[in-house]
């Protein structure tokens, strides 16, 4: 009896250990760089994203995928693999390893995208037309270079007549049949748990942390259990011994279907997306849903556990309208609501936070469907990526948004790392959209979301003292570059925000305070 109790706990220990970023020196944010080459991520992380603060990056997937040329690159060739080869859109194995070098030796983390549950498309065809030249035929499920054939795909577990998932609340359709006719992968056998088992270890010998595991919800949990229960330790170069890669699935769960995100929360953590999706709804003050109903924000509202969850506003798919949310989520596109918004999830304890790194497209929007939702980033006119230019004011160019150089946000995910493991503390609310709370005695946001002036005096819980605006501005050696928050010896602070504010919010921390 005992012998079996020490082996489930050492299993659980395993399991648990999956739900931890391995963020180092106190960083709390994952930032998407979605679509980033190589050559950029590894400069971002030495010039900006560690000086800054940003615990690790999450990389577009770096597996051999189709190309498509006609009428341009779409963005969603990288969720198309056609093999397990280091040569992407994003660059080659050789660029990858530098890129992953490069990160982690000033302490930012790498996180792939990985795509398990599927190849390329049924329509994919057959020749060269693969970011690494290599042959395939979709049309006969041939993928030498894995290698996979028909033996290795689920269509024989299919029961639908067109061989696609026809109903979401069919859960063996969700998991046995394709997903948008990609050919879906018998993740039961061991030839096909082996291969991805392989493919991640590689990656994880390279020295990444962990994985955003792309379509669980069209995987059977105990296959996925099987292909994680085979990962190597993490690289002990830049971790410490025993430590096992962080696991975050996709997994898109409003409720209403029968597969459930706890089914996963033994494997690691899960991507909330009722987060964004009813945080957008509030922001945007539809429905009646109003900020100051956000005082029991997280497992109140009925979202997973706090321990369990990666939380974000926007996400790739569902900021161009697909996945979860719909006309609710708020993207770059609504900057002064974006800003808000972020600031509300980075200031709040609940999850791990990952900031979206974008690239503006054509949107044409008709009956509310943006018809360009598939432009792939900024290209050359042979379709291969741009760099990511940096203009004089360090914002992005060449339509790179890089929202995570805004300040806004990139101040808020230093106000994380200043008040991270704090209590949630000092709520104040107008009963509208007028809203503050702390963080312990290290941290305050203050909002104005309501159709007038914000005019009061609240108690922060911090340290008497003056202290800089980190929203308006920064602090720079001893002044503020923007505004001043007078603190006095009771905690007390008065705040001053026009809801015609650009920015109509304020935050202080123990790091913003003027000697």
């Amino acid at each position: 009896m005992k012998m079996k109790l020490l082996i489930f706990v050492a299993l659980l220990g395993l399991s648990l250990a999956q739900h931890s970023p391995h963020t180092k020196h106190g960083r709390t944010s994952i930032v998407h760089l979605f679509e980033w080459r190589w050559a950029d991520i590894a400069a971002e992380c030495e010039r900006y994203l560690a000086p800054n603060g940003y615990g690790g990056v999450q990389i577009s997937p770096p597996n051999e995928h189709i190309v498509v040329s006609s009428p341009w690159r779409p963005w969603w060739e990288r969720y198309q693999p056609i093999g397990y080869n280091l040569c992407s859109r994003s660059g080659n194995e050789q660029e990858l390893q530098d890129m992953i070098t490069r990160c982690n030796n000033v302490g930012v983390n790498i996180y792939v995208d990985a795509v398990i549950n599927h190849m390329c498309g049924s329509g994919g065809g057959e020749g060269h037309h693969s970011s690494c030249g290599s042959y395939f035929n979709a049309h006969k499920k041939d993928f030498p270079t894995v290698p996979y054939s028909a033996m290795d795909f689920n269509d024989g577990k299919c029961k639908t007549g067109s061989g696609n998932i026809e109903s979401y609340n069919d859960i063996n359709q969700v998991r046995d049949c394709r997903l948008v006719s990609l050919l879906d992968l018998a993740l039961e056998k061991e030839h096909v748990r082996a291969k991805t088992a392989d493919y991640m270890n590689k990656l994880i010998d390279m020295g990444v942390a962990g994985f955003r595991v792309d379509a669980c919800k069209h995987m059977w949990p105990g296959d996925m259990k099987a292909v994680f229960d085979r990962m190597h330790n993490l690289n002990t170069h830049w971790f410490a011994g025993g430590s096992r890669p962080f696991i975050f699935q996709e997994v898109i769960d409003l409720g209403g279907e029968p597969i459930q995100s706890r089914e996963y929360f033994g494997l690691g953590r899960v991507t909330e997306f009722k987060y964004g999706a009813r945080l957008g709804n509030i922001v945007r003050k539809w429905n009646g849903e109003k900020l100051s109903y956000l005082k029991n924000w997280g497992e109140g509202w009925g979202f997973m556990p706090n321990d369990k969850a990666v939380v974000f506003v926007d996400n790739h798919d569902n900021q161009r309208g697909h996945g979860a949310g719909g006309a609710a989520i708020v993207t770059f596109w609504d900057s002064r609501l974006y800003k808000m918004a972020m600031a509300l999830m980075l200031a709040h304890p609940y999850g791990v936070t990952r900031v979206m790194s974008s690239f503006r497209w054509d949107r044409r929007i008709v009956n509310g469907k943006d018809q360009n939702d598939w432009m792939g980033p900024p290209s050359f006119s042979n379709g291969s990526t741009k760099p990511v230019p940096i203009n004089p004011d360090t914002t992005c160019g060449d339509g790179w948004v890089c929202e995570h150089r805004w300040r806004q946000i990139r101040n808020m995910v230093i106000f994380r790392n200043v008040v991270n493991g704090q209590p949630f503390s000092n709520w104040w609310d107008n009963q509208s959209n007028q809203i503050a709370f702390g963080r312990g005695n290290q941290g305050f946001l203050v909002i104005n979301n309501d159709d007038w002036n914000l005019d009061v005096t609240l108690n922060t819980g911090l340290p008497a003292g003056t202290y800089c605006d980190v929203i308006s501005g920064d602090k720079n050696e001893n002044r503020c570059t923007g505004k001043q928050v007078q603190v006095g010896g009771d905690g007390r602070a008065h705040f001053q925000i026009s809801n015609m504010a650009e920015d109509p919010f304020m935050a202080i921390h123990a790091e913003s305070k003027l000697c």
